[in-house]
């Protein structure tokens, strides 16, 4: 086993401050704009972004803002020009910043790059005597080049390390289990940080007016006429994080794996369940250190960026192997677990970051109490059911064979269905 998985653990989980695709925008521009000092004036902001960026940036609302989109964060990261922040760029802002950065907007271009990598940025900041160009990619604040005035101040390549910069070999099911079973306590309490941060977030979303209000309504008194209380609270306190997040809650969030949504949806069902069982510390560190690296794992293989939701199969998925193991459960368990959840949901696509994103998490949740349901009763699909395996590693890895191979127009034809509605002139509320 080579993978050091508290490295891992702590790479992967990170605050951040708003949805992470237009957040890394708003971080390559702000360090675009550091770099063009002495510059005191902004003249134009080019971007040149992934298909998966502007998937993933459209429609979801930028903190403090009360706006959707790129342009926005773009421009506010550029007036903020604090880069040191990263994923929490926008932090702290004021009113002066927002009118500065409300006043570019008409300066800003967007342009689709074409390029292997799902997650690419590219920004281009003009002034009144310089030019900086800044490229992100791989991992969401993963500066690769620097240029200032067509001279070249930092280049790495893409290809110098693995993408999220830890070696991986030996990160296996059967390792991870392994290794929350036996890991010091004190060596993997820096996990419990998610906690009151997330749990923050979902109390927000529970008492504020956000999104759907999925978690808001799912706990209704008349709910309980078609699902059970203790569904009911999970499902509500995992939504409802999702709903605020994805409507511009200002609060930050702990991510996993570059996504605040996978951090939601591996978190926040382990954590109410923790608190419904009345668990120590102890079990929760360790039952959400599998949940995380469960996720870490299977985006190893479903993509940074993908076609499928990675929320709710990854996140899904990490959730449903930490309530097993909260419930008693042992690998074996754990492993139908992941088979079951796989035979669920394995199909469902993603079509970008936005407030219907609490119904796909509410579907990964649901499907996950169901799963283990299944999985403690030693109950799961086997290799005789579509794409599973009873390897379960297999399993995983067909996971990025169907993105791979199976889905390769899949994000760009959902991106043209998006943009397509946008220039028909069809953005419009529903009512019912």
């Amino acid at each position: 086993m080579t993978v050091n998985f508290i490295d891992l653990l702590k790479r992967e989980m990170v605050p951040a401050q708003g949805c992470t695709e237009p957040i890394a925008v708003a971080y390559a521009a702000s360090v675009a704009s550091k770099e063009l000092l002495p510059d005191k004036i902004i003249n134009s902001i080019d971007l040149y972004l992934s298909g998966n960026i502007i998937k993933n940036a459209l429609g979801v609302g930028i903190p403090g803002t009360g706006q959707v989109g790129l342009n926005i964060a773009a421009a506010l990261g550029a007036v903020i020009a604090k880069p040191e922040k990263k994923l929490e760029i926008l932090q702290g802002f004021d009113a002066q910043q927002l009118k500065q950065a409300e006043s570019l907007l008409k300066e800003i271009k967007i342009e689709q790059k074409e390029t292997k990598e799902k997650l690419y940025i590219e920004v281009v900041i003009s002034g009144a005597n310089h030019k900086v160009k800044v490229v992100i990619a791989q991992t969401h604040t993963n500066v690769i080049y620097i240029e200032k005035d067509g001279r070249a101040l930092f280049e790495k390549s893409c290809d110098d390390k693995d993408e999220m910069g830890v070696n991986r070999t030996g990160l296996t099911v059967e390792n991870i289990y392994r290794f929350i079973e036996t890991v010091p306590f004190e060596k993997i309490s820096f996990v419990l940080d998610c906690v009151e941060m997330n749990r923050k977030v979902s109390k927000e979303g529970l008492k504020g007016q956000y999104g759907l209000k999925v978690g808001n309504k799912v706990n209704q008194e008349n709910s309980q006429m078609f699902v059970d209380p203790v569904t009911l609270q999970i499902l509500s306190a995992t939504c409802a994080a999702s709903d605020a997040r994805m409507d511009g809650c200002p609060l930050p969030i702990m991510t996993t794996a570059g996504s605040g949504n996978q951090g939601i949806a591996c978190s926040m069902p382990v954590i109410k369940m923790a608190e419904i069982m009345k668990v120590n510390d102890d079990k929760l560190a360790r039952a959400l250190a599998l949940s995380n690296l469960m996720v870490i794992h299977i985006k190893e293989f479903m993509g940074r960026l993908s076609p499928l939701c990675g929320a709710a199969i990854a996140g899904g998925t990490g959730a449903c192997c930490a309530m097993t193991y909260l419930q008693g459960g042992n690998l074996n368990q754990i492993n139908c677990a992941i088979r079951n959840m796989v035979a669920s949901l394995s199909g469902m696509i993603c079509d970008g970051a936005k407030k219907t994103c609490a119904l796909k998490i509410a579907t990964g949740t649901n499907a996950a109490l169901l799963s283990s349901t299944l999985a403690l009763n030693n109950i799961s699909a086997t290799s005789q059911d579509g794409i599973i395996f009873d390897d379960v590693e297999d399993t995983v890895h067909n996971i990025e064979k169907l993105v791979k191979e199976g889905l390769k127009q899949t994000d760009q034809t959902i991106l043209s269905i998006m943009l397509n509605k946008k220039e028909g002139g069809i953005q419009h509320e529903t009512s019912c």
